[in-house]
C-alpha cells in the first residue's frame, strides 16, 4: 500500500492572519510569516515543513477560505 502525503495551498491574499489554522493543525505544518504581509497588511499562514498528513483541519477552521488541501499518493 502506497503513502499518502497532504499538501496545502493558501490564497495568501485573502488570509487575514488570525492564526486558527495554526491552532488546529495537529503536526505542526502551518505558521504565519514572520516578516512578511499581504496586499492587505497581514501576516498570512504558509506551510513550514512536509508533515502534512492531509486532515484538513485548517481549511475547515479557516473562515475566510484561504486554505485548501489535498492528497498526494507517494510511490
Amino acid at each position: 500500500m502506497s503513502n499518502i502525503r497532504g499538501v496545502i495551498v493558501v490564497d495568501t491574499e485573502r488570509c487575514k492572519g488570525c492564526n486558527l489554522c495554526v491552532v488546529a493543525c495537529p503536526t505542526h505544518t502551518i505558521s504565519l510569516t514572520d516578516r512578511e504581509v499581504n496586499i492587505r497588511g497581514y501576516k498570512y499562514c504558509h506551510d513550514i515543513n512536509d508533515s502534512c498528513i492531509g486532515c484538513a483541519a485548517c481549511a475547515i477552521v479557516c473562515p475566510d477560505s484561504c486554505i485548501t488541501v489535498f492528497k498526494k499518493r507517494l510511490d
